[in-house]
């Protein structure tokens, strides 16, 4: 049935389905990072080659990016629970079809079904905390969400090493089939049936934004391995990324001519705050991947820790961030989000560029983690008011499409971020370590030779001073936030009271 706008029913019980969905959304999460720990066993065992086994990882994030606003889009027409739970079933069914394979080729199709799920269920979770959390609770709902965000960031890589090391790396796809189970019956239980929208599906849309996504995704992912050249013939680099880029644009000329119904309504950038907080999460995406990979090289080839000794390091951020959690969200939805966003927001741009200033040979390591508890306390204050603030104002029947919008920026952004630092690592080994370049950080299952350390070590500082630097475009867009109208109203009453005083 289609209605106008969602009230939500006395039977609906928020907290309940939010944590149901919220272990679904966590399990995604965990998968995008605790790959990458298993990928020297994977390589070995699938006897596999380094260009091919990184698709294992490429396959899963350019499945999980590219349908986004399309999945989104659909929750919106046949409900967010129906669509959820058939991404989870997905998502489940192929993770143990990872376990299961024995050639890297399988691997790499199974994770393209992985990544499929995953897409179906992102846009989901955050639709329903839209449309059934009040706006004066969405901020500690979405707090939880942020939170979870964090903290899978640390689980992923610490999980993925302790199973490797235990029981091999199809475990790291086994652990999933229970923890799927188990949250698909949870949130078949708990997870309201919400109201549908009769939507018109935009068939040009699909495939112009599915293209254009697709050619800009796989072009920055494959841009360092082709060391930004031709990959095949004529076709380089360049070229995929400028047609996707022209293809996107293509796409969202349609959609301003699209007299029925788009599958991305421009009418959702008339919010101001909606627009912001796109580009705000775009850089937090981009600078929370960049940042991981020059600290875990440094952590492993520079220290000598183990891929899990070298997770530990985040501790301090997981925790921070998660015990800040509820504290922010009610802070949300009592405070003008400008405030809380740009002051997270200021804290990881600072918490990166300390990081750069202190990342030596020989530095303690309480003096590393100050800078990783400065993060903590960056994504406990960043996640929930910029989600809320995305969502705060959309219609309804447009939560799934906003949804679908604000994660795909994210996932462009954290694509943006893994091509760029990567590229920027290159640059700086090349500039430190003259006649080693990139060969610096390959060839070495320990610690590197003395005698590169140090180059190595003001490799990866000055790398993070680029995450650092685009954190600062977000805190300018968070800045810019206008104060939802519940507050508005608060503050005008104050003023007016504090007159008549």
């Amino acid at each position: 049935m289609a209605t106008g706008q969602d009230a939500v029913r006395p039977e609906v019980r928020p907290w309940p389905a939010l944590w149901a969905l919220v272990l679904g959304f966590f399990m995604i999460l965990v998968d995008s990072t605790i790959v990458s720990v298993a990928t020297p066993a994977i390589l070995e065992d699938l006897g596999s080659d380094v260009g091919t086994v990184v698709w294992v990882t490429s396959a899963y994030l350019l499945a999980y990016a590219v349908p986004l606003l399309i999945t989104g889009r659909l929750g919106d027409r046949v409900g967010p629970k129906k669509l959820y739970l058939t991404g989870l079933a997905l998502f489940t069914l192929a993770s143990v079809w990872c376990g299961l394979t024995n050639s890297i080729e399988m691997l790499i199709v199974a994770r393209v079904f992985q990544g499929l799920g995953a897409s179906m269920m992102t846009p989901q979770t955050m639709a329903v905390i839209t449309r059934i959390f009040p706006p004066d609770q969405r901020g500690r709902a979405m707090s939880l969400w942020g939170a979870t965000a964090g903290v899978a960031t640390l689980v992923g890589p610490i999980l993925g090493g302790v199973l490797v090391d235990g029981l091999g790396w199809q475990w790291i796809f086994f652990i999933n089939a229970p923890v799927g189970v188990i949250g698909f019956f949870l949130a078949l239980r708990l997870v309201p049936d919400l109201p549908t929208h009769k939507h018109k599906f935009d068939l040009i849309g699909v495939v112009l934004s599915a293209v254009g996504l697709f050619l800009l995704v796989f072009g920055i992912q494959e841009g360092q391995k082709y060391d930004w050249g031709q990959i095949k013939g004529p076709i380089s680099v360049w070229s995929l990324i400028i047609t996707g880029l022209v293809v996107l644009a293509i796409f969202v000329f349609w959609q301003s001519r699209n007299r029925g119904e788009p599958l991305l309504p421009l009418s959702l950038f008339k919010d101001r705050n909606f627009s912001l907080a796109n580009v705000s999460i775009t850089t937090v995406g981009f600078a929370i991947t960049a940042m991981a990979f020059p600290l875990m090289l440094y952590a492993q080839a520079v220290r000598g820790l183990s891929p899990t000794r070298s997770a530990l390091l985040l501790v301090p951020m997981a925790v921070i961030s998660g015990a800040l959690a509820p504290f922010v969200g009610r802070l949300v939805d009592r405070t003008p989000p400008r405030f809380i966003a740009g002051f997270g927001l200021l804290c990881c741009s600072v918490s990166m560029f300390w990081m750069s200033q202190v990342i030596e040979p020989d530095v303690a390591i309480w003096k590393l983690l100050l800078p990783i508890a400065l993060l903590g306390v960056a994504n406990g204050f960043m996640w929930a008011p910029l989600g809320t603030t995305a969502t705060r104002n959309l219609p309804m029947h447009q939560a799934g499409a906003g949804a679908g919008v604000y994660n795909t920026t994210r996932q462009v952004g954290a694509v943006l971020g893994s091509a760029s630092i990567a590229a920027l690592m290159e640059s700086r080994l090349a500039h430190n370590l003259p006649g080693m370049g990139g060969g610096a950080s390959e060839g070495f299952t320990g610690k590197l030779p003395e005698a590169v350390r140090q180059g190595f070590s003001d490799s990866m500082a000055q790398s993070l001073i680029l995450p650092a630097a685009v954190l600062l475009i977000g805190l300018v867009a968070a800045l810019l936030f206008e104060a939802p109208s519940h507050l508005q109203k608060k503050t005008g009453d104050a003023a007016q009271e504090a007159k008549a005083a």
